[in-house]
């Protein structure tokens, strides 16, 4: 008889396998393989305004300040996240400088390792074609992989979530001892670095998709034991310490973070990211593109025994629920953004994985054909799109930057699908399967270049204009708005005009010292006529309104598309 830990399988050909000598070997191949794909191109593209500048700031003024308990944004206090990958991009600054690459490269590294615990997650589940399988789908999902080319939290907590769950699921499969510990403590690990990542969903979420699992396949003899006591050690001795230090050194801390950017966030329109119910629909069926074609092939191979057979079926069931869970907490929240929905992209890669490695070994059928070929209609749709439809030229020198990509993305999705269309003709299942792997990564590699040229919003050849010209004592100034990148090309802080936004919390913190930096219009006119030089970025539409005063003196210094440069008086 089974032992009563034991997960019971319905199918030999997907049945998770003992360790093997292999592990290494594949875990190796593909973390060099994932490296160079997350890698490549990684530093091509100025630092995104706002997201990039942000995160890029409050690092480098944490390493710069030596203060690693309050993060600082502009130098005022910014508690909207935790500060695990404030900590870890710091450190890389100390080491690398600040740039695009040392911004991205923990994101990147991310990447990479949630592509090494899926296939982890998947081979344990269901063996070694599975794994690698799953890891395929999630490195090529469209929203992993842009995601790991910007500077945000999403993908770090997407990474610890995973390691949670799947420490939850492979725990419950072990018999009591020091295997099934091991793995209940990379749980309980896993969430509090989450936490420590991106706040209390780190732990929400795991444990809700856990719960639900529990309630709905009827496995509760299973938790038995959950080695709980030691884990709420390891959660309080992981993400505590900064908790209680921060609200020691702030006493609004507590306030702010947890019932403003927690219990408001989620209950209230307070953030002004109001969405509709279905909004993370349509989000997840893009971002999961080109795994999508099979979603709902795998769904039927994946839940081929019914709601009956979801206790036999319960590793399949954990990984759909994982979705669903998720899914359901975001689209209740009255704040959405599109990178929230990243933590189901593994769950939601070892299905289609399991479904894929199946077809991988059988062959051609009428599922595998129908989403191959839906394949091939996306590809040839969006190249079609891509060649054809008109870009706004609001911006001439964009227009003609981007003119060589509408011939080459188009290309490579056109001809690619005809190699696609090929093979599902002669019904080769490998091949066509290949082809389309092959043909969407070097798409997604390509679409750097396009990145790279078409990014208005950045202020990155404003700041480079304006560095080597700028002296200590010269006054510079954002007007109507925080430009967040800004000062991290600068290398220094500066003072902003007519605008708090995100920054109200710290500006009214410590009003003796913001006072003189954050400033409406009438202080902005009389510092700009006394001071010997000030420097002012501005954009272009903006212009007439913050200097429709003509006595106000002002000389460009450099222009964008976007944005003027302007000085007082020359030096």
């Amino acid at each position: 008889m089974a032992p009563a830990f034991a997960a019971p399988r319905s199918r030999v050909d997907d049945r998770a396998e003992p360790v093997r000598p292999d592990w290494r070997r594949d875990l190796a191949r593909l973390a060099l393989v994932a490296t160079v794909f997350f890698f490549l191109f990684l530093g091509t593209r100025p630092l995104g305004n706002p997201d990039e500048g942000r995160y890029t700031e409050i690092p480098s003024e944490m390493a710069l300040s030596n203060d690693y308990i309050t993060p600082r944004l502009d130098g005022v206090k910014y508690f909207e996240k935790p500060p695990l990958l404030y900590w870890l991009s710091a450190v890389t600054f100390e080491v690398a400088g600040v740039n695009e690459w040392s911004a991205r490269s923990w994101c990147a590294l991310f990447a990479v390792l949630g592509t090494l615990l899926t296939y982890a997650g998947g081979r344990v589940l269901y063996g070694r074609q599975v794994g690698i399988f799953s890891a395929a789908v999630l490195a090529l999902s469209s929203l992993y992989y842009v995601l790991s080319r910007v500077v945000l939290l999403d993908l770090a907590v997407t990474v610890f979530i995973a390691a949670a769950l799947f420490s939850f699921l492979a725990g419950v499969r072990e018999l009591p001892g020091r295997k099934r510990r091991l793995f209940f403590w990379g749980f309980y690990a896993g969430m509090a670095l989450a936490t420590l990542t991106k706040g209390l969903i780190g732990i929400v979420l795991p444990c809700a998709v856990a719960g639900t699992w529990v309630l709905v396949c009827h496995q509760w003899k299973r938790l038995r034991p959950f080695y709980w006591p030691s884990g709420l050690v390891i959660v309080l001795a992981i993400a505590g310490p900064w908790h209680v230090l921060a609200a020691r050194a702030n006493a609004d801390f507590l306030q702010f973070y947890f019932v403003h950017e927690h219990f408001q966030r989620f209950t209230t329109q307070v953030h002004a990211r109001y969405q509709p119910w279905w909004f993370f629909i349509p989000v997840l069926m893009a971002g999961l593109m080109p795994g999508i074609v099979f979603a709902a092939q795998a769904l039927r191979h994946n839940l081929a025994s019914g709601w009956k057979g979801r206790v036999r079926e319960s590793d399949a069931w954990f990984l759909i629920l994982w979705i669903v869970v998720i899914v359901a907490f975001f689209s209740k929240s009255q704040s959405k953004l599109v990178p929230y929905i990243t933590p189901v992209l593994p769950a939601a890669a070892v299905l289609i994985g399991r479904y894929l490695a199946a077809r991988w070994s059988e062959g051609m059928t009428g599922g595998l054909r129908a989403g191959l070929w839906g394949f091939v209609m996306i590809a040839v749709v969006l190249a079609a799109a891509l060649a054809a439809v008109p870009v706004s030229i609001k911006y001439p020198e964009v227009w003609a930057a981007i003119q060589p990509w509408r011939i080459v993305l188009p290309a490579l999705l056109g001809g690619g699908a005809l190699v696609v269309a090929g093979f599902v003709w002669r019904g080769n299942a490998r091949g066509a399967i290949a082809a389309m792997a092959i043909t969407f990564g070097l798409f997604l590699i390509a679409a750097n270049g396009v990145g790279a040229v078409v990014d208005t919003r950045s202020t990155k050849s404003l700041a480079l204009a304006l560095k080597p010209r700028l002296q200590p004592g010269d006054a510079v100034f954002c007007v109507g708005e925080y430009f967040q990148d800004f000062p991290v090309y600068l290398g220094r802080l500066v003072d902003v005009v007519g605008y708090k936004g995100e920054l109200t919390f710290g500006i009214d913190a410590e009003p003796a010292y913001t006072a003189g930096r954050f400033i409406d219009g009438a202080k902005f006119n009389q510092r700009w006529q006394q001071a010997p030089v000030a420097y002012a970025l501005i954009e272009r539409a903006s212009l007439p309104m913050w200097f429709a005063d003509p006595a106000l003196p002002r000389s460009v210094v450099a222009a964008s598309a976007r944005y003027v440069l302007l000085v007082n008086r020359n030096p």
